[in-house]
């Protein structure tokens, strides 16, 4: 049998992988290292792509998400808190006025139901989970109106939502401080399952579960923005992997081919020095980062905290500083 001397293949090795390396075009594929700012932006903004009607204005919009048929629902802080746009900026309808103290988690599922995550209290309301029916009908409520707590049936700050394939519902429960950081499972009849997570830095510990998303493989991905990273979850809370190359996520997205959209709107010199503020794409099945849309870093202005992409690739992010949806294509 034929032996490879190693001094012949030690530069082999080099070569391939400088050939990765390389052929990457820009993409960033160590998982765990720092958010990378020098890539390409192949996309441009549409200005004033939305029109809304008269007596409808922007409030600080938290979150925007295209439903099956590509309209694009937006979540909100001013009534009527959820909006839906179709693809042209044409408004469709408004609904859910009166109903919400603090917009903020945003999800739909397979059957196009809209659920919502509330994280304040006021005057008996707040902190609950509400599923909303394509057309705006409430379907069902999770957690006690305006009762803060830790137990099976009760939040404190749930900021994000998703939905598996299945009906099972995930509310990303706490907002950081002294709110809570755990992941809570519910039925699709809204029966408590399990929670997992705690305050901390450690795998499985959050600090502000600021949005998720779920994968192709039904993995559940939770932007840790208090911790600068995303977490990576089976459906049972078991810890997966962590990943800081897609900034300080504020909002995450992941599309139907896995495509992995992660908008960072508070990186500072302070909470997360060296990275740059804005929308980073790549890919949820190996964690490459291929693209970065800079933030215009307007002092006191983020781009975004909520980011989502329609079927054609359309990027659309939640303006919550500049009261707007902006829209980018490609270029």
């Amino acid at each position: 049998m034929s032996r490879i001397h190693p001094v012949k293949f030690m530069p082999l090795v080099g070569m391939v992988v400088m050939l990765v390396i390389l052929g990457g075009a820009g993409a960033y594929a160590q998982t765990g290292g720092p958010a990378p700012n020098n890539l390409p932006n192949p996309y441009r903004e549409v200005e004033n792509w939305a029109q809304l009607p008269a007596g409808v204005q922007w409030g600080h919009v938290i979150n925007v998400l295209p439903d099956a048929h590509d309209n694009i629902v937006v979540f909100h802080r001013i009534d009527p808190a959820l909006l839906k746009l179709d693809s042209t900026g044409k408004y469709i309808q408004g609904f859910g006025a009166g109903m919400f103290v603090e917009a903020h988690g945003l999800a739909i599922d397979r059957d196009g139901n809209i659920w919502t995550t509330d994280q304040k209290t006021k005057d008996g309301k707040g902190q609950q989970a509400i599923k909303f029916s394509p057309d705006g009908k409430v379907l069902l409520k999770l957690g006690k109106a305006g009762v803060t707590g830790s137990g099976p049936d009760t939040f404190n700050n749930p900021s994000s939502v998703v939905v598996a394939a299945n009906g099972d519902v995930f509310i990303g429960d706490g907002h950081g401080g002294d709110t809570n950081a755990r992941v809570v499972k519910f039925s699709k009849d809204g029966k408590f399952i399990k929670a997992w997570g705690q305050k901390g830095t450690g795998p499985g510990e959050f600090d502000q579960l600021h949005s998720m998303a779920m994968d192709s493989r039904g993995r559940i991905y939770v932007a840790d923005r208090g911790n600068s990273r995303i977490q990576i979850f089976d459906q049972d809370g078991k810890f997966i992997d962590q990943w800081k190359q897609f900034g300080r996520p504020s909002g995450i997205y992941i599309s139907k081919d896995d495509t992995l959209y992660s908008v960072d709107s508070s990186s500072s010199d302070k909470t997360n020095p060296g990275v740059k503020r804005g929308i980073r794409i790549g890919s949820a099945k190996d964690g490459v980062v291929k693209y970065f849309i800079p933030d215009p870093s307007t002092p006191g202005v983020a781009l975004a905290e909520g980011v989502s992409a329609d079927a054609k690739g359309n990027i659309y992010a939640a303006g919550q500083s500049s009261s707007t949806v902006h829209k980018f294509v490609k270029k």
